[in-house]
């Protein structure tokens, strides 16, 4: 579940600063010139930032596979499951290897 990040606007013991260093940091508002001047990031940053923060975003995760498995729903006796359970971690691949086995793969 997301958490809602509070903004601080007044100095508050016990949360890894002092009060010096409170003040020593300055949040002045954007005046109206500042504002009117903003422009969105398509406008200023060039095609390749872009590219690159995409390139990244799908770079994460498993590498996709030529042959990935499919989930389905298959009922099996627990008796079954259970001796494979006990093998530990990893059951299900083994699981999966007694199967190709048994058809011949």
């Amino acid at each position: 579940m997301a958490t809602k990040k509070t903004i601080l606007n007044t100095f508050e013991t016990g949360r890894g600063y002092d009060r010096e260093d409170w003040d020593a940091v300055e949040f002045p508002e954007l005046s109206d010139e500042e504002l009117a001047r903003m422009r969105p990031a398509q406008e200023v940053l060039p095609p390749a930032f872009f590219k690159a923060m995409e390139d990244h975003r799908r770079s994460r995760g498993r590498p996709a596979v030529a042959h990935p498995k499919k989930q389905i729903t298959l009922r099996l006796d627990e008796d079954v499951i259970t001796k494979f359970r006990e093998t530990g971690k990893g059951w299900q691949g083994r699981l999966n290897a007694a199967l190709r086995k048994a058809v011949g793969i």
